[in-house]
Formats: C-alpha cells, structure tokens, sequence
C-alpha cells in the first residue's frame, strides 16, 4: 500500500500535576521502541512527553506525538503505558463503537460508480499517484462491479500523500474540478490516470511538467464530454485543495494513514488484498442487509475502468 506513515490521531490529554519528565536515556529507549514496532518512517519527528497518571496498575500514561517537519499543522499524538520500573512499554486501545463509521465519510455529492441504489457502499479514499490504489481501480474494482451487477456501489474520496506523491494534490483538483460538472468527466479522468501515471510522471519527474500535463489531459476531458471550458479552467487554474484538505481530515479522524484504505458499509480495509477477500467484506455486508449474494466464480479478466479517457460508466453524483 501506499503508507501516508502517520500514526492513528487520539485526543491528547492534558499532563498531570505530578507529571514527570523521563530522563534522557529511558526517552530514547522509548522512541526507538516505538519506531522499531511500529515501522515509523525516519522522517517522521517523535516527541516522547512525560509520565502521567494511568487507570493501569503498574502503569504510568505518556503521551507520545508524531510529525513532520514540514506539516506541523498534522501531528497527531498517542497514548502509550510504561512501566513504573521503565522497562515495559504498551499500548492500550479502545475504541467507540456507538458513531456509525459511514457516517464520518465525507461522501455527500462525490460521484458514484454502480447502482446509486445499492445497499453495499464501498467508500475508497484513494491517491491518484498510489500504484496499488491503481491496481484496485484497474483490476479488482471492475471485476467487482461486474460479480455483483448493481448490488455495490464504489465512491472515491481524496486523500493525496503529498510527501511521496508530489502531483497527487494538483490531480486530485483537477479530478473535481471534472467532477463538479459531470460524474463521467471524473471517473474517465480517474481512470486514465490510474492507468496512465507513469506518463504523468514521466522520465524527468518533474512537477511542473507533470502539473501541466494533469491540466491538459482535464481540458481534454472537458471538451470530450462537452463542459463548460471557461468553467473548468477557471477551476483547474485556481487550484483549490479545500475540499481535499477537508476530506482528508475527516479520513484522519477514521484511522486513515494510507491508501488504498476502504470501508465496505464501515469496515476498513487498508493496502492491497485478494480479490477473493474483498468480496468475502462485500457478502457480509449483503448478508446483513438481508441480501443473498450472487454465487462465487472465478475472477474476471481484469477490465473496464482504466482502460483509458473515455472509458467511463456515466455514473453521477450521489
């Protein structure tokens, strides 16, 4: 998967009146701990704060904040348990189960593909420079569509890792700039790219070219499904990430850190997965809505989306 290498967000708490800083040594020891169990990226700043009182016997809190130098803005802090001897560090996770995870999606008005009927929602927050994000888009979700034929419906949500991903924001703006005028536009855009990124890229991978070949392949979809051109370049020229920022927030706040991470009616998934067990979430999903799956089969030959500009289902908004 593509790793947006952030830590799940908690809310942090204030510090304790006997709040204890740790000496020097035990702080390093715990950082390394932590970057070693949990894989954080060296870029990654940590700050390890001080002790504080736990509801664990045993057990002191310490709250321990992940960022990166150039997005501070985006830090996210954990709570983690050490030991009163400074020998065991752990983690104790709980999780609310009385908010409805669909309803934090931020899906209102994004374009649907399928039956915008379906009772099966699978919401993708996708990076449209993430090459496994493009593996599902080209192979497992038409497959999907196709085996399921009007009981799913996909929709993407943007979640562009501008660290690793450098055109990934300025593709995702121009995808909705499509998008604000026509479901098919964003979904032919969506998928050209999601086929076609290395071109984007190309050899040089300079941003710049790449921003000005994502502006032109936009105005070309605009002209091929007849939109309003002063309006979408008007829009592709101003560039606003608004509505990404803010959707990307809201995946933050569900646990996202990376792409492809989807939810099929509120259970996530994130990274790459058989096709096989994604439609073992979609038949669960169906089974609890009271619907009998369609019987297994073998996968399809991958096709459909991202077979190029064009290629689109005519799906449009929710």
């Amino acid at each position: 998967m593509c790793a947006a290498q952030q830590a799940s967000a908690t809310t942090p708490q204030p510090s304790d009146t006997a709040a204890q800083a740790l000496s020097a040594s035990l702080s390093r020891k715990v950082e390394i701990m932590i970057r070693s169990e949990l894989g954080v990226p060296p870029e990654y700043n940590i700050a390890i704060g001080p002790r504080g009182k736990s509801n664990v016997a045993g057990y002191d809190r310490i709250a321990v904040t992940f960022s990166l130098p150039d997005e501070p803005n985006r830090a996210q802090t954990l709570d983690f348990l050490l030991s009163k001897d400074g020998n065991t560090l752990a983690r104790l996770s709980k999780w609310d189960i009385a908010n409805d995870p669909m309803a934090g999606l931020p899906i209102t008005g994004r374009p649907v593909r399928g039956n915008v009927d379906a009772k099966v929602t699978i919401v993708n927050f996708d990076d449209l420079e993430c090459p496994f994000c493009a593996k599902l888009n080209t192979e497992f979700f038409p497959d999907t569509i196709n085996h399921y034929k009007g009981l799913v419906k996909f929709i993407y949500v943007d979640y562009p890792l501008t660290t690793i991903h450098p055109w990934a924001m300025h593709a995702a703006v121009n995808a909705n700039c499509l998008a604000a005028q026509s479901g098919t536009a964003y979904w032919n855009y969506v998928d050209y790219l999601h086929t076609n990124g290395a071109e984007v890229s190309g050899s040089d991978n300079d941003p710049a070219k790449a921003a000005a070949r994502l502006d032109h392949l936009a105005e070309q979809e605009g002209v091929r499904d007849h939109l309003d051109s002063a309006r979408l370049e008007a829009c592709v020229a101003k560039q606003d990430d608004s509505q990404i920022r803010a959707e990307m927030t809201a995946g933050d706040k569900l646990g996202v850190d990376s792409t492809p991470t989807f939810f099929v009616n509120g259970e996530r998934w994130s990274g790459v997965l058989d096709e096989s067990q994604l439609w073992i979430m979609i038949d669960r999903a169906l089974r609890e809505q009271g619907i009998t799956p369609p019987p297994a089969e073998a996968p399809a030959a991958a096709g459909g989306a991202g077979t190029g500009q064009g290629q689109g289902d005519g799906s449009g908004g929710e």
